[in-house]
């Protein structure tokens, strides 16, 4: 195969590194590519955004796949350009890709399908925005409607930040159209997580999970950048808040652009606000990230080349992805004065050093070459990324292999990743033990209280059965990790909850699972009959009784902690204003 990629940043060097290891691919393209990219590939001097050149090149060399790397493209159009060539490209068409070109349209599509989100409204008239922002209050976000090179999201502390913003985009036109129109949103809290999949209109393949840093600075000061670097696996999103966002998010998006006529094909990637157990969505992108491209394809183990194919011929639902388990982390290093006026053609050293460090490649974002000569050619120049067995092992040796590299006035964050380390480094209180990964969709409703509360927990899969030793060791070892409470659901016979309650003086909660063809009596009664000695609290069965088992979790740990126990105060009086509320609806 010949193959077009196209772009010139760290995503499409990622992606023709990638590529490269394809055996189905013969030659590789890059227009108009870096210094990275013309190891691997043919770089073309053609603009990434000068479509008609663009398809005359893939036509005259006979371009088997073109993939497509960035927003603009796409949003102008390029796919349907090639299609009507008889060519085939990755990536959504002119309709679907609206999805990233306007905030409107994609904010209009969530609210149709019910895909959480931000609060907000779009304007033209800068004084109607302002009353706008005021009756929302500080802090809000002021978005210009359309593509604005990953700046048109400015984040306002105080309403002043927010009339100024407004005026920039209204008045002053800062992005030109981009923000001919402008959307005023409520600020949400929480930690922002990327969640990027793979679709062909109707299938949706999920890619590895990660988290950008959009701010300049360490611990998240500054203004917002193209993003300074990324980790995947991010521990933000956890199996539960994975499910639930491919539950509420990306499958009735893509669902929802098929029943408009526009099947989305190519990866979508879903910006999201994770508090809690609750997730938003920021923003929708119609193209894999950068930088988080490249500890995404770090860790897929797959050949990409298949992948893109099935998305171009809706042929998704014959694949699966295979995910290395090691953590993947990127380190960009960026131009002094960056994301502001910054100097470039500054002589590159160490790239080879960095390069031989264990598990790692380093990425050409801004670069180009003075002959043999590596230099500087953009704001972000590089993305050191690197594998490791754990989170702290892939920072070690991402910001080792930093070290080795330097250019005038380069500079990078210190802190890539420390947020997935603190959140890795806290002690669960609560373990929760299934006998089989079928009872999830039952034991997620214990899960979503856990995290309502705050309650740090693990969840894994044992059976009083097949594996009793496993189960036995789990209980035994609970103390000395620090939890307090075990929460066993299992179906059938049951045993799961009394097996461990043999081998742990911690409480035990029994969820019956409805999962049998006594529609889970049988595992209630198995549950609630524990020998004298052995006591376990029963819950229900099914999907209240987990619930429930998460709040007397609460409940228990609450005895000793003076802070849980107002949450759960605050969370009866939740359910009492809900039932108050519905009580006034029938007056």
């Amino acid at each position: 195969m010949k193959i077009l990629v196209i772009g010139s940043g760290g995503r499409e060097h990622t992606l023709v590194w990638k590529i490269s290891k394809s055996p189905l691919v013969e030659k590789i393209y890059c227009a108009p590519g870096n210094a990275g990219t013309h190891d691997l590939a043919q770089n073309v001097p053609i603009n990434a955004e000068d479509i008609d050149a663009l398809a005359a090149f893939a036509k005259e060399n006979q371009i088997d796949l073109t993939v497509v790397g960035p927003e603009g493209p796409l949003v102008k159009g390029i796919v349907d350009v090639f299609e009507a060539l008889g060519l085939v490209a990755f990536g959504p068409s002119k309709a679907a890709a609206q999805l990233e070109g306007s905030k409107i349209f994609s904010k209009n599509h969530m609210r149709k399908y019910n895909i959480p989100c931000a609060m907000g409204k779009a304007f033209t008239d800068a004084a109607k925005a302002k009353v706008y922002a005021k009756a929302m209050g500080a802090p809000c976000v002021v978005k210009a409607d359309g593509l604005a090179a990953g700046k048109g999201v400015i984040i306002c502390a105080t309403l002043d930040e927010a009339y100024q913003s407004i005026d920039d985009m209204l008045t002053q036109n800062i992005f030109g159209e981009a923000g001919a129109i402008v959307v005023v949103e409520e600020c949400m809290k929480g930690e922002e997580a990327s969640f990027i999949a793979l679709s062909d209109g109707k299938t949706v393949l999920l890619l590895p999970e990660s988290q950008d840093h959009k701010r300049v600075f360490d611990n998240d000061e500054g203004p917002n950048t193209g993003g300074m670097g990324a980790y995947s696996p991010a521990p933000v999103l956890d199996h539960l808040l994975r499910e639930k966002a491919m539950r509420e998010v990306m499958i009735p998006t893509i669902q929802g652009m098929a029943k408009e006529g526009t099947p989305f094909k190519g990866v979508l990637y879903a910006g999201l606000m994770v508090d809690k157990d609750q997730i938003k969505v920021l923003e929708f992108n119609t193209r894999l990230g950068d930088p988080e491209t490249q500890p995404i394809l770090m860790r897929l183990e797959n050949d990409l080349v298949p992948l893109m194919e099935a998305c171009c011929d809706g042929t998704l639902h014959n694949h699966t992805t295979k995910i290395d388990p090691r953590a993947a982390m990127c380190v960009v290093i960026s131009s002094g004065g960056y994301p502001g006026s910054y100097e470039t053609g500054h002589e590159i050293l160490g790239i080879e050093q960095a390069n031989a460090v264990k598990n790692t490649v380093v990425f050409h974002a801004g670069t180009g070459l003075e002959g043999n000569t590596v230099v500087s050619a953009g704001g972000r120049v590089l993305g050191v990324t690197s594998l490791g067995d754990t989170v702290e092992e892939a920072i070690n040796t991402a910001y080792e292999a930093c070290a080795k590299i330097s250019f005038k006035d380069h500079f990078y964050r210190r802190d890539i990743g420390a947020k997935a380390l603190k959140r890795l480094s806290i002690p669960p209180k609560v373990g929760v033990i299934m006998g089989s990964d079928s009872d999830f969709p039952v034991m997620e409703k214990t899960l979503s209280i856990l995290k309502k509360f705050d309650i740090p927990y693990y969840v894994t899969v044992a059976s009083a059965h097949r594996t009793p030793d496993a189960a036995a060791q789990l209980a035994k070892e609970a103390r000395s990790r620090g939890v307090a409470v075990l929460i066993c659901g299992a179906g059938h016979a049951a045993h799961l909850a009394g097996v461990i309650a043999a081998h742990t003086t911690l409480p035990v909660i029994g969820v019956p699972i409805d999962s049998s063809a006594l529609q889970g009596m049988d595992s209630l009664l198995a549950t609630v009959q524990m020998p004298p000695g052995i006591p376990v609290a029963t819950m229900a069965i099914g999907k209240s009784g987990a619930q429930n088992a998460g709040i007397f979790a609460a409940q228990i740990i609450g005895v000793s902690d003076p802070a849980m126990a107002e949450k759960l105060a605050a969370f009866k009086q939740e359910m009492a204003d809900k039932v108050t509320k519905k009580a006034r609806s029938f007056a």
